[in-house]
Order: structure tokens, then C-alpha cells, then sequence
């Protein structure tokens, strides 16, 4: 087909759907402008608004989807002077569009938008490539969660096997791709979506945070509906608490995704979370006996109960050594006791623990039962531990000019002797 011919094929479908849907009408005639006078990446930009907009979705004549119909009729005939990256992002929208909506809901056509595009993967280059395979992985998840089967049936382990590849071949190109460049965080964003959904699928819990945190790293919270940014958050936090080897819990509590379960029926998980991270064991028993109702609907909650006891304690015992200064760092077992809320006969095994998991390192005294630390894990930090840390600079500054007034003192003296 010339290309007389598909701009004419194009103008046509953009002026039947503008009589067709008069409430349109303007949009589908600015795209009419746009193609006329052959400005692409603005004809790239308003399709990408138009198909991000699900108040604007509608059916053809035919009764499909208008979605679909602009992407086939007037996208893709052009899809060589339009940038990679924003055409399959249009067909992202698109592919979401038929699975999600009526009449079609239908998976198979929406991923074939997408493996259609990935055919040329040469021509759409690494972050286009990339964007397409990440949001096909989603799909399919999506598909999955839907279908009602369990995760464990033949044709489910395949699809989760083949999800699990293609991240992990995606991986590799993800770390090529600068932050710099320009959208990179829209191709991140869409890669740790798809990796966070799978893990939620498969497991652990400690890889989903990995993969959240990212998540939430790369994408704007106006991104998200109120009802995705509440489960985000919900899951997002029992990751943090029951996940093996997360104890940075400041992480979590600095995402701005946390605040939208203030004041919900959820908030608990924010309290737990915040007396976790304070290494506040009786103020997270206090919250944990308020709420324990809700966290018994928990599933994860009450099967790592015991797992998220000794984090609690593990987290007391970090927060009571970065509460001393460097040079006030040995700790008795008595106190140790006290702080964390534990008998004296369990602290040894506690503080071993500590030591195997790496979140402190020093020595440990059994006969004159105190701990020598010389180092505590490094964590994000609150506003009142900040200011802390910056007391303990200011100290530090006083003593070092101290010393230097001393030395400066005493040098001439022992420079004449």
C-alpha cells in the first residue's frame, strides 16, 4: 500500500469515528491535523494520550474496540516514523485495553499486539525491546491470576517458567540502560512491575520487596489507581516484615506509596512497621495485641509469626547499638536484656545471630558476658535519627578541634626539647 494510501485509510477511520462520537469529535480531529501535515511525534504523543485515557475508550461501528481500530488503522501503517519506545507503549495500552474490556476481553489478541511488535525487536533497539517484553510478561500473569487455575498445573508452570526467563534475560539489558537516558524510568518501571508481579506469584517474600521497592523507586503514585496504590503498600509492607534478610525497614517507610494506608483499616501495618524499624519490641507486642484480629486474616503474618518475632528483636538489638557512640559500643548481656526485652539466658543466642546474619560485627565474651561491636549494618533513616546522627557529628567535630588545639599546643614543647 503507497503511502497516499494509508494516510487516506487513516483519515478516513478518524473522521468516521469523529461523526460516531461527537463527544470526541476534537480529539479525533486534531489527530486528523497531525496526520495531514505529517507531524509524527506529535500524531505519536496525542495517540499515546488518547489510548492512556480509558473515558475515552468506545467501540467502532463494527462494534470493536476504538482503541484497537487506531492502533491498526492509523499507528501501526506508520509505525517506522514514530519513536520505538512510545509506539509500543500505544500498544501496551492497547494489548490492556482488549483484556480488560468489553466486548473482546479477550488475552490472545492482546498479546499478539505485542509479539507482532517484538518480531521486529531489532528495529524497536534495547529500551522499546524491553518496555515490550516486560508489559507481555504482565500480561501473561494477568491472564494467570485470572483463569482461576492453580500455579501448579502444567500449563501454568510454563508460563510462569517462560515469564521467569525472559526477566532474567531482560535483567542484564535493564543495567545497560543508563538512568540518564531519556525514559528510562518509564522501561524500569515497566520491568519491576512485571518482575514484583511474579514474584507475588511465586515467591518468597523477601525477593517480591526487592522487586517492589524498585517499583516504587521508578513510578509516580499518580501512576496508580487509590485501590492499586493500597495494595501495593499492603503488600509492599508484609514483604518487609516476614521476608528473610529484610531488615531496612526505613526503606519502606520512606516510600511515599506507605502513606496512603493512613488512616485506612490497614494502618496497623504501618504501626508495626514503624515500631520494627525503632527496634520498639513493646510497642510492637502493643500494636500486634490491638490488632490482632486484623493480622490473624493475615496469612503471611501468622504463618512467619515466629520468624517476625526474632526480626523485631534482631531490629531492637541493631537500633540499641547505633544509640551509642562508636567509642561506647560494648554492650552487657544485662543490658542488652532490658533494651530488647529478652531473658538474660537468650541474649548469647541473639547476639550470635546478629553476628551470622552480618547486621553487626565484633566480639563476644561469654565468661564476662558482653559483646565488643565494631560495626552495625547501615540503614535509611528516619528524621529523628538523622538528627541524632547529626548530634553525634557535632560532638565529633568539638573533639577533633580539641585534639587539634592540644596538638598545636604541645608540638613547640616537644619540638624543643
Amino acid at each position: 500500500m503507497s503511502d497516499a494510501d494509508i494516510s487516506a485509510a487513516a483519515l478516513e477511520h478518524l473522521e468516521s469515528m469523529s461523526t460516531l462520537h461527537p463527544d470526541l469529535s476534537e480529539s479525533y480531529q486534531n489527530l486528523v491535523s497531525l496526520y495531514q501535515r505529517k507531524l509524527w511525534h506529535q500524531v505519536t504523543m496525542s495517540a499515546l494520550e488518547f489510548v492512556s485515557t480509558p473515558s475515552m475508550l468506545r467501540t467502532t461501528a463494527e462494534g470493536t474496540s476504538s482503541y484497537h481500530a487506531l492502533f491498526d488503522k492509523v499507528v501501526l501503517p506508520v509505525d517506522k516514523k514514530l519513536n520505538q519506545l512510545a509506539l509500543v507503549r500505544i500498544a501496551s495500552y492497547v494489548a490492556f485495553s482488549l483484556l480488560n474490556n468489553p466486548p473482546s476481553n479477550d488475552g490472545v489478541a492482546a498479546r499478539a499486539i505485542l509479539e507482532n511488535l517484538l518480531e521486529n525487536r531489532d528495529r524497536l533497539g534495547p529500551a522499546a525491546a524491553l518496555f515490550a517484553e516486560s508489559r507481555l510478561g504482565l500480561l501473561t500473569l494477568t491472564v494467570l491470576g485470572r483463569s482461576g487455575d492453580k500455579l501448579t498445573t502444567e500449563s501454568s508452570v510454563q508460563a510462569l517458567e517462560a515469564t521467569k526467563d525472559a526477566l532474567t534475560k531482560s535483567r542484564s539489558i535493564l543495567s545497560e540502560l543508563a538512568d540518564t537516558e531519556s525514559d528510562a524510568a518509564i522501561v524500569h518501571s515497566a520491568y519491576y512491575e512485571t518482575a514484583m508481579t511474579y514474584r507475588k506469584a511465586v515467591g518468597p517474600p523477601e525477593a517480591f520487596y526487592k522487586e517492589a521497592i524498585q517499583y516504587v523507586a521508578y513510578t509516580p503514585l499518580t501512576h496508580l489507581s487509590e485501590a492499586d496504590q493500597k495494595a501495593l503498600a499492603t503488600d509492599l509492607t508484609l514483604a518487609a516484615l516476614t521476608g528473610d534478610g529484610v531488615f531496612n525497614f526505613g526503606e519502606v517507610i520512606a516510600a511515599p506509596a506507605l502513606k496512603c494506608l493512613e488512616g485506612t483499616d490497614c494502618q496497623y501495618l504501618v504501626e508495626l512497621l514503624s515500631a520494627g524499624a525503632a527496634g520498639d519490641v513493646l510497642g510492637f507486642q502493643r500494636v500486634g495485641d490491638a490488632h490482632a484480629k486484623a493480622i490473624a486474616l493475615q496469612p503471611s503474618l501468622v504463618s512467619r509469626a515466629d520468624a517476625v518475632k526474632e526480626k523485631i528483636t534482631l531490629l531492637a538489638l541493631v537500633n540499641m547499638i547505633f544509640e551509642r557512640p562508636s567509642l561506647e559500643r560494648t554492650l552487657s548481656f544485662e543490658d542488652i536484656s532490658e533494651r530488647i526485652s529478652i531473658p538474660l539466658d537468650q541474649v548469647e543466642w541473639v547476639v550470635m545471630r546478629a553476628l551470622s546474619l552480618g547486621l553487626i560485627k565484633g566480639t563476644m565474651d561469654q565468661v564476662d558476658q558482653n559483646v565488643d561491636v565494631t560495626w552495625v549494618m547501615p540503614r535509611v533513616l528516619d528524621e529523628k535519627q538523622m538528627a541524632e546522627l547529626a548530634t553525634r557529628f557535632g560532638e565529633w567535630a568539638v573533639k577533633v578541634s580539641k585534639t587539634k588545639d592540644y596538638m598545636l599546643e604541645h608540638t613547640g614543647a616537644l619540638l624543643n626539647q
